[in-house]
């Protein structure tokens, strides 16, 4: 009962903007948080301890917003969980990036269906780069599909190297963006080809 009240009333206060009452609850939780996370993360100390450091950060920006009725851990658990979540999606679109912009290993296996989802992923890079500004886009399949180099490329569109490069740069950078705003049908995918 009395460790409830001391809850509440350190909540109260971390609403109010009090440093102390961070303090207080950063030591009272971050140790169960961090089992917690290191559970659910197979052992991964590295996530783990990245993941309590932006639980406690996202629980000083929405101080003003938490509910003191409710149990902090509980809470904290909450906000650790999607914050791992999102990690782990991260770092699925960062893995699916890599492996068709940059031709490394390829993700998927010979079944049908895994090829049905590997030409999905094809046709939808092709569509973005469909998107590009006539130019940039001719540089891009020239370097990605075609494989010229650079300096190829600068003679075959009479431009220098350095121009290549940054509209090679821009192109990447754009197809970055539009893998990270569809990560979720990029993700389910990405779960599927592993199955």
């Amino acid at each position: 009962m009395n460790k409830m009240f001391d809850e509440v009333k350190e909540l109260r206060a971390l609403s109010k903007g009090s440093d102390k009452a961070f303090e207080n609850i950063y030591k009272q939780y971050s140790g169960k948080l961090y089992n917690f996370i290191m559970a659910i993360s197979h052992g991964d100390h590295y996530i783990a301890e990245e993941v309590v450091q932006s639980t406690f950060i996202k629980l000083w920006e929405v101080r003003e917003q938490v509910d003191t009725r409710k149990s902090i851990l509980s809470y904290l658990s909450s906000i650790a969980k999607n914050s791992l979540f999102n990690k782990y999606q991260h770092q699925i679109v960062e893995f699916l990036y890599q492996q068709f912009l940059l031709k490394e290993q390829p993700v998927y296996d010979t079944f049908i269906e895994k090829e049905i989802d590997k030409k999905w992923l094809e046709n939808y890079v092709d569509e973005l780069i469909e998107q590009l500004p006539p130019s940039r886009k001719r540089i891009f399949i020239l370097r990605r599909k075609e494989e010229f180099s650079t300096k190829e490329i600068a003679d075959i569109m009479q431009i220098s190297i350095s121009t290549v490069e940054t509209q090679l740069s821009l192109a990447t950078k754009f197809i970055k963006r539009q893998f990270e705003k569809n990560y979720d049908k990029l993700f389910i995918l990405c779960l599927m080809s592993l199955i």
